[in-house]
């Protein structure tokens, strides 16, 4: 393990970045946000592809609004009208995207600095946020390990707080497995290990709690599937989010790992397998990349230069009590995992 300097944020804080690597992988991480900058992978000629976004220096993750890389809490994606309710108590939350609250709010885990520690084959990222934080209840200590086991990357979470509280955390990191900055993914090849999905009411992107079957509709990637295939279709949801940027129901019981999507590039011959122990996976296609600060090495990310797969809880599931509920009961601990496993054709 290597760590050095990764300079410092716009207050003076110092930013870290740390690498690891084994037989297969390598990635790099940093403490600001907790964000993967880098993650190798061979390809079908044994060539290394870096196969996510990132940027060079801590400025560029501080100006740039994408969440690239970073692991994100307290609560991933969106919750409506900024606030929910726990045993009778309301909590209005910050309305970073009015008026809904997105990826933790205005200063979410994406912006902190993460304390760093070497384990056996990874790194364990950890932080305290405090009692109303963003607007959440109670004092949650949260660790997050990035673990290389083989050719998997497995991201494992754990929270525990002082008060009943709401958690839902993801890591969102943007793939290409082209390499990062070598254009579309329209051509990567998507099978999503899912029934239904949670359609949404309009551009805001919030559910309306209902669980849609997948059924002859462009949601539909049961059956590997092209991501362009049918990504411009007029259909009300892809217009809604400009294209794929939606939650699927993962099939099977939440708790245990259980496959959620793989995804494959024919021009590299990665495949990426997607293993989760949450109930919903976000597919997301880059459709606002764009305006993006430059990218490692001077790439430059352009709308849908790269996919998300973000595991978690339903979005704005706090308020949709017939969706699995993502309450941490006082004392408990919240463990979730997430694994990228990756191989070649």
């Amino acid at each position: 393990m290597k760590r050095i300097s990764f300079g410092q944020t716009a207050d003076g804080q110092p930013v870290d970045l740390i690498s690891f690597e084994n037989q297969e992988l390598k990635c790099a991480v940093t403490t600001y946000g907790g964000a993967l900058v880098s993650l190798e992978v061979l390809d079908a000629k044994g060539e290394p592809r870096d196969v996510v976004l990132g940027f060079d220096d801590v400025p560029a993750y501080e100006a740039q609004d994408k969440f690239i890389g970073a692991l994100i809490g307290r609560f991933a994606n969106r919750i409506g009208g900024s606030r929910f309710t726990l045993s009778g108590e309301e909590y209005k939350l910050y309305p970073n995207e009015a008026p809904n609250h997105l990826h933790g709010g205005k200063q979410g885990f994406d912006k902190k600095i993460w304390r760093a520690e070497e384990i056996k084959d990874g790194l364990r990222l950890s932080l305290t946020s405090p009692h109303m934080d963003e607007g959440y209840p109670g004092n949650l200590e949260v660790s997050v390990s990035y673990v290389l086991e083989g050719s998997a990357l497995a991201v494992k979470y754990n929270a525990v707080c002082d008060k009943d509280t709401v958690c839902s955390l993801t890591n969102h990191s943007y793939f290409n497995l082209n390499g990062h900055g070598s254009g579309r993914i329209l051509d990567h090849v998507l099978m999503l290990k899912s029934e239904k999905f949670t359609p949404v009411s309009d551009s805001r992107c919030i559910p309306t709690g209902e669980l849609a079957e997948v059924k002859n509709t462009p949601m539909d990637f049961r059956k590997p599937t092209r991501v362009g295939q049918r990504i411009d279709e007029d259909y009300q949801q892809l217009i809604f989010g400009s294209g794929y940027d939606h939650n699927w129901e993962v099939t099977g019981e939440s708790g245990p790992l259980r496959r959620a999507a793989e995804i494959y590039s024919p021009e590299s011959g990665i495949v990426m397998s997607v293993d989760t122990t949450m109930p919903g996976i976000q597919f997301y296609t880059g459709n606002f990349l764009d305006d993006c600060p430059t990218g490692k090495g001077g790439a430059v990310y352009k709308r849908r230069d790269a996919f998300c797969l973000e595991t978690q809880f339903h979005p704005d599931s706090p308020n949709n009590p017939d969706f699995p509920q993502p309450v941490l009961k006082k004392g408990e601990t919240w463990a979730q995992e997430t694994v990228f496993s990756f191989s070649v054709l």
